[in-house]
């Protein structure tokens, strides 16, 4: 799988699925593509700047963590040869 679009997806979706829930109480007989252009205007940006970012960077310790972990196992199993 792709990992920054999984990331983009887990960023936007409880965004999106949060937003539409308050849209709904809160704007009720607004037309539907309203309600996703004023949704995307608050999702988008909020996606972009600060929860993909945050997401990728914990993403990139994890990642460093295990390739780590793993450099770690080989060279003990290299030493006892």
């Amino acid at each position: 799988m792709h990992t920054r679009a999984f990331i983009t997806w887990v960023a936007i979706f409880p965004m999106a699925a949060q937003g539409m829930y308050l849209l709904g109480i809160v704007a009720p007989e607004w037309p539907p593509v309203l309600r996703a252009f004023v949704l995307t205007l608050v999702v988008v940006p909020t996606a972009v700047y600060f929860a993909v970012p945050r997401l990728l960077m914990v993403q990139g310790r994890v990642s460093r963590a295990v390739r780590r972990r793993r450099l770690r196992r080989v060279a003990s199993l290299q030493s006892r040869v």
